[in-house]
């Protein structure tokens, strides 16, 4: 090894060496620790040294064996211990000593740890094991925190107060332009009562049919509230509580969430009810803050809202009416609610409040709260509660904005009906004082005008419904929901189905023809200016070839208003005539599906629609409202695109604005140039068809009548560039709400979606669209391809057509005076376009445009708006309808 290598010689009796000795004992006659135990970088690498040892070796060098002999040299060194290595350099036997030959320190034994895990003395999985100690200690940790837990929820909450909870607010609404439609609360129809005035039969009814064990259990369902916790946690829906006290406490935190956290905070509560108050103090105050549903809160409201009678005098027989509608007033109020839910009607809300009375009646007498006799008398006869009531300011046509509304908050947020009639809540609506107004006004007008019920039994029970909507925004800006609650009418007229809107449907039929086209054309639209048969008693044909069958195997014949042989005419003369026979045949070559889809795209409501997709869809078998009907013929005046109707722009309680309000967004329900192309032929259908009594508006419109079979109902629906308005008339039995016959209604044979209907419509647009302009609807462009009906015949050739050629008349058509109330021939409204005059098709009456001299079975060649069809009617006056069935 080179000298600058070798370590310099020591003095005697110090240095290296001598700390070496010093860290032996020599009376044990034992070597200082081999350099391998001092841990010195020197030794781990493999260094030597020299010097002289306690012996006096003469500075011999001695080689080592590496870090395996030292380690053993150590522990021989001291007893055998290991030694862990010390960054201090300390030697073996406590504190370093002098040079560069210093030791490590042994690591003292370990200090107990609060929590020995992973457990200190096991190696392996046995480290993970926990110790019996800490997972006692971990359960009492837990327990105890439980308990100090449940204790300081215990203390924190407060006990629910039924007089707190009586307490309640005006819900105020608002016109468009922000100023004060109506105030109106649940204030003056609540009111508590002492439970020595709640009759034993309300107590027993309430307990019979809801927690029998009431008297006996602690008032909390701890399954209940567990089975509750878990279906939240895993997103299900949310439970009520399932005792007394647990709904009384329900009943006081309306305004909270179904939450986790609200379960827990309903939990303690009921816990510190059922200690603080007696049995008998929490079931008044559970009667006190129920909600019985129209608008009363409590037993005492509900019994003068249904019975008129204090609480202290219902009978056993009206206890158990008035404890099913806790089950849910909507659907067990035997009046009906299809304001709220159109499943609730009053004919399923009566068999469902009967149904639960007699079971309520059964387990009274089971539990013995009746006896035979109390129970015998109580069973014998349903006790049919009062009608509704108006409310304060809840009359004429404010009513049924105000339930309008109500009936938007609810289906747009998280507000239930119990918390809404409780108050508070700030209304701001789509309303147009001004439109609503004038649209009352027509409808009173025009019935005063031409209906006497005072004096003619077929004009009672006449009843309008009406709405008015804005195109390319979907506000509702006016509606006509019936004669006011103040006289006993609590169905909205306008927002209500039920009323089959007949040949307003057809619109929809010819919108899917040219969207869609037909098995025929290979998805390519179909032209307006096709022909199909138009004469009475049609067979139907199926694709395939065969017939539509009644039930009894025969054969199944459409039918139209009259005999009236119109031959193979046009699509669009069809629609300006309401002529059934080819619509019925154009739908089923369309499909009935695609019809569907088209009137549910342009904003008919799908549970509105006749599931049965017979022939007799495409002419009205559909029952939409009035605001959804008024809502897809704006469809038509945006070009087709749709926007969802809405009544209400924002709601605000306590000053907060609710989320849910924002307005709908439009959608594309059909191509722009199949919109144009139905509001071109719509605008026809005014001019010379069945609604020429619209023509009196004196505005570029488009519009569509309409009548169903039997004459129970008539419809018009028109519309300019800016309002969309629909107006239904039919007569209902107020017992049953079943629809009447309209024949012999204003003193006429029968009523027409071209008479009363179209004059109320005609003078509600003339007032709501003072001051506006004119507006024109965009230019309609050829569409689609003539496909005619099987059977059509072919034009004849000609080499030459000269204008002054006039089409030969096969078969001709009766003259007015042979057919009772045809009118005397008029001149065709001219060409609009080039496309709509050279359709080279079969025979008509009219010539190109020209004055015709009777009323032909077929239309021009020329002009789709020819008038040969005549457009007189059973009612006179131009209402332009021919034909029986669902037509008009």
């Amino acid at each position: 090894m080179s000298e600058h290598r070798r370590k310099p010689q020591q003095p005697q009796g110090g240095g290296r060496a001598a700390a070496r000795r010093g860290q032996s004992d020599p009376s044990a006659g034992r070597r200082a620790a081999p350099r391998g135990a001092t841990g010195s970088p020197s030794d781990s690498y493999g260094f030597r040294s020299s010097g002289s040892d306690s012996q006096g070796s003469g500075g011999e060098e001695r080689p080592y064996g590496g870090r395996a002999e030292a380690r053993r040299a150590a522990q021989k060194n001291t007893g055998g211990r290991r030694r862990t290595p010390d960054n201090g350099g300390r030697g073996p036997g406590g504190p370093a000593g002098p040079g560069r030959g210093r030791g490590r320190a042994s690591t003292p034994p370990d200090k107990k740890r609060l929590i020995d895990y992973p457990r200190a003395n096991r190696f392996g999985w046995r480290r993970w094991v926990p110790s019996w100690k800490l997972t006692s200690g971990l359960c009492l940790t837990f327990l105890g925190s439980l308990v100090a837990l449940v204790g300081v929820g215990y203390a924190m909450v407060g006990v629910p107060d039924e007089n707190t909870a009586a307490k309640s607010q005006n819900n105020v609404y608002y016109w468009a332009d922000g100023k004060q439609m109506v105030a109106t609360g649940t204030g003056i129809n609540r009111q508590n009562v002492t439970i020595d005035q709640i009759p034993k039969a309300m107590q027993y009814a309430v307990i019979s049919a809801e927690n029998k064990s009431f008297y006996t259990d602690p008032g909390v369902d701890f399954k209940g509230i567990a089975r509750a916790l878990v279906n939240m946690a895993q997103g299900g829906e949310t439970q009520g509580g399932s005792t007394i006290t647990q709904q009384f406490v329900k009943n006081t935190y309306l305004s909270q969430d179904q939450t986790v956290t609200r379960k827990f905070k309903e939990m303690f509560i009921s816990v510190k009810v059922g200690t603080k108050f007696t049995k008998p103090e929490i079931l008044q105050g559970y009667l006190n803050t129920s909600y019985f549903g129209r608008g009363a809160y409590g037993i005492q409201a509900a019994a003068q809202t249904y019975y008129g009678v204090d609480a202290k005098k219902l009978t056993p027989s009206q206890c158990a009416v008035l404890a099913a509608l806790l089950k849910g007033a909507t659907y067990y109020d035997p009046a009906g609610n299809t304001d709220i839910d159109q499943a609730a009607t009053k004919d399923a809300n009566y068999k469902r409040s009967h149904d639960r009375w007699g079971w309520i009646l059964g387990e009274m007498h089971k539990d013995q709260h009746l006896s035979d006799a109390e129970y015998q008398t109580a069973i014998k006869k349903y006790p049919e509660p009062q009608g509704r009531k108006a409310v304060k300011g809840m009359t004429g046509q404010i009513s049924y904005l105000a339930d309008t509304a109500k009936k938007y908050v609810l289906a747009h947020s998280k507000v239930t009906e119990a918390q809404f009639d409780k108050g508070g809540f700030q209304i701001y609506t789509t309303f147009d004082k001004a439109k609503v107004n004038a649209l009352n006004a027509a409808v009173n007008k025009v019935q005063k005008a031409r209906l006497d019920p005072k004096h003619r039994d077929k004009d009672k029970y006449v009843q309008f419904g009406a709405a008015s909507v804005v195109p390319k925004d979907g506000a509702i800006v006016a509606l006509y929901g019936g004669a006011g609650y103040e006289n006993n009418h609590f169905t909205n007229n306008a927002d209500t189905s039920g009323v089959p809107v007949g040949s307003t449907w057809k619109p929809f039929v010819l919108a899917a023809a040219m969207q869609y086209g037909t098995y025929k054309t290979d998805g390519e639209g179909v032209s307006p200016l096709s022909k199909y048969n138009g004469d009475d008693n049609l067979k139907v044909r199926r694709p395939d070839g065969t017939y539509y069958l009644n039930k009894d195997n025969s054969i199944f014949r459409q039918r139209n208003e009259s005999g009236y042989p119109w031959g193979y005419i046009s699509l669009r003369k069809a629609m300006e005539q309401s002529v059934n026979t080819p619509f019925v045949q154009l739908g089923v070559d369309v499909g009935m599906t695609k019809v569907r889809d088209m009137a549910q795209a342009s904003g008919v409501l799908f549970d509105s629609m006749s599931r049965d997709l017979n022939p007799s869809f495409a002419i009205g078998t559909s029952t939409p409202s009035a605001i959804r009907m008024a809502d897809a013929y704006a469809t038509f005046a945006a070009s087709g695109e749709h926007v969802d109707p809405y009544s209400v722009t924002a709601v605000k309680e306590d000053g907060q604005e609710l989320s849910g309000f924002d307005k709908p967004k439009p959608t594309r329900a059909m191509d722009e140039n199949v919109a144009n192309n139905v509001t071109d032929v719509l605008q026809n259908v005014i001019q010379n068809g069945t609604g020429t009594n619209a023509k009196a508006l004196g505005r570029t419109a488009a519009g569509k009548t309409g009548t169903t079979d039997s004459n129970k109902s008539a419809w018009f629906v028109g519309y300019t560039q800016q309002l969309s308005t629909s107006v239904a008339m039919f007569r209902e039995n107020p017992k049953d709400a079943e629809l009447l016959s309209m024949n012999g209604t204003a003193g006429v044979a029968s009523i027409h979606g071209g008479d009363i209907p179209t004059s109320v419509w005609t003078e509600y647009m003339r007032a709501a669209l003072q001051g506006k302009n004119d507006l024109s609807f965009p230019d309609a462009t050829k569409i689609g391809k003539v496909s005619d009906e099987l059977g059509a015949p072919s034009p004849t050739p000609s080499p030459t057509i000269t204008p002054s050629e006039t089409p030969s008349e096969t078969p001709s058509a009766p003259t007015p005076s042979e057919t009772p109330g045809l009118p005397s021939p008029t001149i065709s409204e001219s060409c609009r376009f080039a496309w709509n005059c050279s359709d080279a098709g079969g025979t008509g009456a009219g010539g190109a445009g020209g004055a015709t001299s009777s009323p032909s079975a077929t239309e021009s060649t020329g002009s789709g708006n020819a008038n040969g069809g005549g457009n007189g009617g059973g009612n006179g006056g131009g209402n332009g309808n021919l034909f029986g069935g669902t037509t008009g």
